[in-house]
């Protein structure tokens, strides 16, 4: 009968990747497939929907009790460096030391921008709306094929300042310490080995694409359409004063995970808010603006990851999970690669990183410390391969990504895709035969 469950958990899981895929909003379509789990499992409707103990509904108010600080700090500090124009001033910094004459130094420079913007602490999203109007002059003047575009900066955000690197503040590196009583500066040494081998493969298929794309003869005018996204003419903070928020926030996380301070991420991002409520007070005319449209930004996320995490508790509370749990824990070899498998598995089904973490640690991490696999290690392979496969035609990121360069998946999706999972799939491999043998 087992198998017979398991198949209403895979018809959920078409449903809502397809309903996903055709533009429907997980807020929507998530309580819909747990309700598809719900009948084809055979449970009790109301008990698993909306129930007190052991829901879709719990599933989601829990996600969002342990990380709504976290969600709404980072927001208000993302939205600190962008209304400010600190984000700016670091991009542009970057820019005229790397230069402007060489297409590659260009790509590389924006891939540079990226990872020290979302390495502290700001939003992919504040990422994006800084680069696009910064890299299109910059491409028109050099001829280079706009969708080229997503290469560096889904190399900067999407790999080794989300998963990887010690200390760094994404949400995905959050996720694992309340499960697993770790710090965000787990694995320290894996975590750096696996951002080397991401940047190398990284920068390698950057020059790759680019002298594909030279010889092919393509140009900015072949995939650029006519988005408005120019930034106006405004005062913006020297670079000093933009990094240093980014800077505290990095010492403070280092120093606190060192110290084993517990919610050292709350403490970091507080202090950075703070600090760019000094230092950027004369570049931003009403900071009440600021705060209250920070706010308002960590609404959706939250919202979005929650859901995904909530579709995955009805899940796991199904018969049918008993099968696919089986399946996982009892894949040949060291239990790392049922870790990575598990993790990797739900950012596909999800589209969500943070969301498959919540679904794998919360179903698997007991099982797994059990087993005396050490916590530390969990942490890192699990956050590393969660993230593999979340490049997906239904990912949010991706659809944003597409909204605002006017890029579509016919002509810039396999860069995307490539980027994200060949960098997070070869540093996890390298990561996972080093943790094996050494």
């Amino acid at each position: 009968m087992d198998i017979f469950y398991s198949i209403g958990i895979l018809i959920a899981i078409i449903f809502i990747i397809y309903m996903a895929m055709r533009g429907f909003s997980i807020l929507i379509i998530g309580p819909i497939a747990s309700i598809i789990v719900i009948l084809t499992n055979q449970l009790p409707f109301f008990d698993l929907l909306i129930g007190a103990k052991h829901s879709y509904m719990t599933g989601l108010t829990d996600f969002i009790i342990n990380f709504f600080a976290v969600f709404l700090l980072g927001a208000l500090l993302a939205k600190y460096m962008d209304a400010s124009g600190a984000a700016q001033s670091i991009a542009e910094k970057i820019i005229s030391k790397v230069g402007s004459n060489n297409p590659y130094s260009i790509l590389v420079a924006l891939f540079i921008i990226t990872a020290i913007l979302t390495y502290g602490g700001v939003s992919l999203f504040v990422v994006v709306f800084v680069l696009v109007p910064l890299a299109k002059p910059l491409f028109e003047k050099l001829n280079i094929a706009w969708n080229l575009i997503g290469i560096p900066i889904f190399l900067g955000l999407g790999t080794f300042t989300m998963t990887m690197l010690p200390a760094t503040p994404s949400v995905q590196n959050v996720v694992p310490t309340k499960y697993l009583g770790t710090t965000l500066t787990a694995s320290p040494w894996l975590g750096i080995i696996g951002a080397i081998v991401a940047t190398i493969f990284g920068l390698w298929y950057m020059k790759h694409a680019l002298n594909k794309s030279i010889a092919n003869g393509e140009t900015f005018k072949d995939y650029h359409l006519d988005i408005t996204d120019e930034q106006a003419s405004r005062p913006i903070p020297s670079f000093l004063q933009s990094i240093l928020p980014i800077f505290f926030l990095i010492v403070i996380i280092i120093t606190g995970s060192i110290l084993n301070i517990g919610n050292i991420i709350l403490i970091g991002l507080a202090i950075s808010i703070i600090l760019s409520a000094i230092i950027f007070k004369n570049y931003i005319p009403k900071q009440q603006k600021v705060i209250n449209e920070g706010a308002t930004n960590a609404i959706i996320p939250i919202f979005l990851t929650a859901s995904t995490v909530a579709f995955g508790t009805v899940i796991t509370i199904a018969p049918g999970f008993k099968l696919i749990k089986h399946f996982i824990l009892n894949i040949p070899g060291s239990p790392l690669i049922s870790i990575a498998v598990a993790s990797a598995l739900f950012g596909i089904i999800t589209g969500s990183a943070s969301g498959s973490l919540g679904i794998v640690l919360g179903a698997f991490g007991k099982q797994y410390l059990e087993m005396g696999v050490d916590p530390e290690l969990i942490h890192r392979i699990a956050t590393m391969s969660s993230s593999i496969f979340t490049v997906m035609p239904h990912t949010g990121v991706v659809l944003t990504f597409f909204a605002l360069t006017g890029l579509n998946h016919k002509n810039g999706f396999k860069y995307l895709f490539i980027t994200n999972t060949g960098a997070n799939l070869l540093a996890l491999i390298v990561v996972i035969l080093i943790a094996l043998f050494i």
